[in-house]
């Protein structure tokens, strides 16, 4: 029963659209309308605000966070469970017809909290392909797929079953991003519109 619990709680605290409601409330319209159509931070920069785009990466990941914390105080050992319907209510969120956004901030948030020393090697990892590659996507797909090699390297072998359920997410939610980046079409950071 924790685990049905812990499975309903991260999944409606994941659920919660803060790229949306933040955009909105800045009076730059529905985020879904531009870029990818994402809730996420990556498209919440595409309108230009970066306080807003670095807001939503901090309630993005801050509210997996909360709902592992919350399940490992009130629900002992079902934080897994409520790790990955974290980045599940976050990628198919109900509020929007069970669309969302592509789940890294989240996944992130779920990294730090199960896997502490492995979000500084998964960061590090992050930072070394924005800086290669300028391309977004990709780097989150190179930082997510290790962070359960990580992890499990670095001896946070409970954490690896619920990364890799996370990763599968992510990169579902990073389909059309694959499909352009095997193009050579996906946009690197800071080009032109169309560029």
């Amino acid at each position: 029963m924790d685990w049905l619990i812990a499975a309903v709680i991260g999944f409606l605290l994941g659920s919660v659209p803060f790229g949306l409601i933040l955009t909105r409330a800045a009076g730059l319209g529905d985020v879904r309308k531009i870029g990818s159509g994402s809730i996420g931070a990556t498209n919440v920069l595409r309108t230009g605000n970066k306080g807003l785009a670095a807001a939503t990466v901090l309630l993005d990941a801050g509210k997996a966070v909360a709902a592992v914390l919350l399940a490992r105080h009130f629900l002992p050992g079902s934080e897994a469970v409520a790790a990955v319907a974290a980045v599940a209510g976050h990628c198919f969120t109900p509020w929007l017809g069970f669309k969302g956004g592509k789940g890294f901030a989240s996944a992130a948030g779920v990294l730090a909290v199960l896997a502490f020393p492995a979000f500084f090697v998964c960061a590090m990892i992050w930072t070394a392909s924005i800086a290669l590659s300028r391309i977004s996507s990709l780097s989150s797909l190179v930082s997510v797929t290790a962070a359960p090699l990580v992890a499990w390297g670095m001896g946070f072998g409970a954490a690896l079953a619920p990364l890799i359920a996370i990763a599968a997410i992510v990169i579902v939610q990073h389909r059309a991003n694959i499909g352009r980046l095997l193009r050579g079409q996906e946009p690197r950071i800071g080009a032109a519109p169309g560029a």
